[in-house]
């Protein structure tokens, strides 16, 4: 700046008026050309900043769908089990062979088990209410996203339904049966039951009496189909979250 003031001085006593302000106009132009550069370093680094933060939400969701995908993975193969049985006792009330698939209609009970998908929205949510979220607005990524986690409350609605419905059922069941003889059958090792008052003839006997009531075969029925619609959106849920984080990976690294 001192050499600027230098050259002023000396062109001003040099009675240089034309070119006094040539120059006054081009420290001016270098003036605002070092302003525009300024603002264009501050930009740039905002803009390494805006993204540095945006991929930290983006990697918080990743793990997240990662997490919600080795969920889906155990819930199918648990379902796909249930059903397996539930499918077996079905076709042996129809073939009227309940008794004598007696410890098959017992394992079927286990679908009146309530399963739950939990999936982690954390990451998702805080995105959304993030400054970033415009970040992907509109993209493949927003469009994958909202596709995920429009089935997430489907599949939620769906397993509530379900879950509902066998509570109520249960509760029906529980009204007409003392149960204690049932739960002793179905859950005590054989070696101590045989060690009590009560013969195994009666366990039997009641769990058949307890099998044959609708509201226990409906349940039976209602999961033998209804499972495998659960596990068909388990499953898309699973691929919309594989492509999520194959676009998370592609947005991080451009």
């Amino acid at each position: 700046m001192k050499l600027f003031r230098k050259i002023r001085h000396k062109l001003i006593l040099d009675n240089k008026k034309t070119q006094y302000l040539k120059y006054a106009l081009g420290e001016i132009f270098l003036v605002v050309i070092g302003i525009l550069i300024a603002i264009q370093i501050n930009n740039w680094n905002q803009s390494i900043k805006d993204n540095d933060s945006l991929n930290e939400y983006l990697t918080k969701i990743k793990t997240h769908t990662a997490e919600d995908i080795e969920q889906l993975v155990q819930l199918s193969k648990g379902r796909k089990q249930i059903a397996d049985l539930c499918k077996k006792a079905r076709n042996s009330i129809l073939q009227k062979t309940e008794n004598e698939n007696l410890f098959l209609f017992k394992i079927a009970g286990s679908a009146f088990a309530d399963f739950y998908f939990k999936p982690n929205s954390g990451g998702y949510e805080s995105l959304k209410n993030s400054s970033y979220y415009g970040k992907i607005n509109n993209t493949k990524l927003d469009s994958l996203l909202a596709k995920y986690h429009g089935l997430v409350e489907i599949i939620a609605e769906n397993e509530k339904s379900y879950n509902q419905y066998t509570v109520h059922q249960e509760n029906y069941l529980d009204t007409q049966f003392d149960r204690s003889v049932i739960l002793a059958s179905a859950f005590m090792p054989l070696d101590s039951l045989a060690n009590k008052a009560t013969p195994q003839s009666e366990y039997d006997q009641a769990f058949i009496e307890y099998t044959t009531k609708p509201a226990y075969r409906n349940v039976i029925s209602l999961a033998a189909w209804q499972f495998d619609t659960m596990i068909e959106q388990y499953q898309e849920l699973t691929e919309l979250g594989h492509l999520i984080i194959v676009e998370i990976d592609r947005t991080t690294t451009d």
